[in-house]
């Protein structure tokens, strides 16, 4: 498919009848229309936004019926509503899009996307994470605006092992949110499912085992419940309760910024926590700032509206020009686990750091880029560096290709492509780079930057 930048020009629908569509129960409109919210006025319906792909099993290529495909942010904040595979693994995903009153977009997305499937390991996972989808390169068609290439397609892991346990049931949606994130931990380890936006929520592939199920909504607190798996479905519903959120502050701090200076914050349930690759799962809007504004923290920060529950509070992913300090070897960059108590507003004790990211330069130094043959990686230098690590992801998130450099001094860091494996045409890629002196990490490039692809 030839690749377009996105035109936002949407002709608006009309809602079915005189009711008001529904931007959250997605009820109201016609003629396969979508129900957006439109800035200043009341939601109306237009032609969607759509990633269609299919999940597909990575050691036979084939799709994967009954897969749950939901898009997030860079931090796993639900973007969209659920959707199922159909028997041959394709799906269809609009995703919600903010308009203006005469139908052009407020702003484009990029999101991830995430996959769950019985006997199969979720995607993503603590190593294999997906490529950024820039919305702004979505296809004009007769129904709306498409996007769809070898990055929509979702590849899953056969589990060689493991549960045929499900916990699955409905949650209360409270009136101002839509994506709650239901969370089953056992023996300290979390399992993660996003409720649809009917509330139906589905935790697949558990072990045998006690679990305690909760679910997380900014603003507000559920009922914790407790349940037992062995090798059939457990249903389970969970309810809002009278207890109210409360507030986590705390403080970072920014080093050798190299000219970036705010930064965002976000919070993951402890339990789904991995430290080896700093990344667990978030629930929806445990981030300051607030939800939709830009990256502005520079030193204290305060996130309101989180319910009891344990965390690890870690510097966000989005392009902000800074990234978790990778470095070990000095004080302040170990992981921030809190504990917060209902009705007890808490503030960390505990500062940490963050760190000037390594710019990308070429390719995919802001968006998407084509290239020709083997690319060659270049990237700003660091200073101090004794050597560069550079690594290749192909669109399921596995590293297909690593190499080392030597650092360089007053200029440009680069490595080319060796070729093997070949790269694929149609398909996208993310080269990544971490710096390092004496075997410390100092600095690496961003999460959303380095993605390329062949035509």
């Amino acid at each position: 498919m030839r690749r377009l930048h996105f035109i936002p020009l949407l002709v608006l629908a009309a809602c079915g009848g005189d009711t008001k569509c529904d931007p959250v129960a997605q009820t109201g409109c016609d003629n396969g229309m979508v129900c957006e919210e439109v800035t200043g006025t009341d939601p109306a319906c237009f032609a969607a936004v759509e990633i269609d792909g299919k999940v597909i099993d990575l050691a036979t290529q084939q799709g994967i019926a009954g897969a749950r495909i939901v898009a997030v942010d860079v931090n796993g904040t639900a973007q969209s509503n659920i959707v199922i595979s159909g028997q041959d693994g394709t799906y269809k995903l609009p995703i919600p899009t903010q308009r203006n009153p005469d139908g052009t977009t407020v702003a484009l997305a990029t999101v991830l996307l995430r996959a769950d499937a019985v006997g199969y390991g979720p995607f993503p996972g603590t190593i294999r994470q997906p490529l950024p989808i820039d919305l702004g390169m979505a296809t004009m068609t007769g129904s709306g605006y498409i996007f769809k290439s070898a990055q929509t397609d979702i590849g899953l892991l056969k589990l060689d092992a493991g549960g045929a346990g499900t916990i699955h049931g409905a949650v209360d949606l409270p009136d101002d949110h839509a994506g709650v994130l239901v969370v089953a931990e056992s023996a300290g380890k979390g399992y993660s499912a996003i409720a649809a936006r009917d509330g139906a929520y589905a935790i697949l592939n558990l072990p045998a085992g006690h679990y305690a199920v909760t679910a997380y909504a900014l603003g507000h607190v559920y009922t914790a419940a407790e349940t037992d798996v062995a090798t059939s479905d457990v249903t389970l519903d969970l309810h809002l309760d009278a207890t109210a959120a409360t507030s986590v502050s705390g403080t970072v701090q920014i080093v050798n910024g190299g000219g970036a200076s705010a930064t965002s914050i976000v919070l993951f349930v402890e339990s789904t926590y991995d430290p080896v690759t700093g990344r667990g799962v978030q629930p929806s809007n445990f981030r300051a700032p607030g939800p939709g504004v830009a990256p502005n923290v520079t030193g204290a920060f305060t996130i309101d509206g989180i319910p009891p529950g344990h965390y690890v509070a870690v510097g966000a992913f989005e392009n902000d020009g800074l990234v978790r300090d990778p470095d070990t070897c000095i004080s302040g960059t170990a992981d921030v686990h809190i504990t917060v108590v209902a009705g007890q507003p808490l503030a960390i004790s505990q500062g940490f750091k963050i760190t000037g990211a390594l710019a990308v330069m070429s390719p995919g130094a802001t968006t998407a880029e084509m290239v020709t043959g083997n690319p060659t990686f270049t990237w700003a230098d660091d200073s101090g560096e004794d050597q560069y690590l550079v690594e290749v992801f192909d669109p399921f998130g596995q590293r297909i290709w690593m190499k080392t450099t030597p650092g360089v001094s007053g200029g440009m860091p680069s490595l080319a492509y060796d070729g093997n494996p070949a790269l694929q045409p149609g398909a996208y890629y993310q080269f990544r780079v971490t710096s390092s002196k004496n075997q410390c990490q100092l600095a690496r490039t961003e999460d959303l930057r380095g993605v390329f692809y062949l035509p």
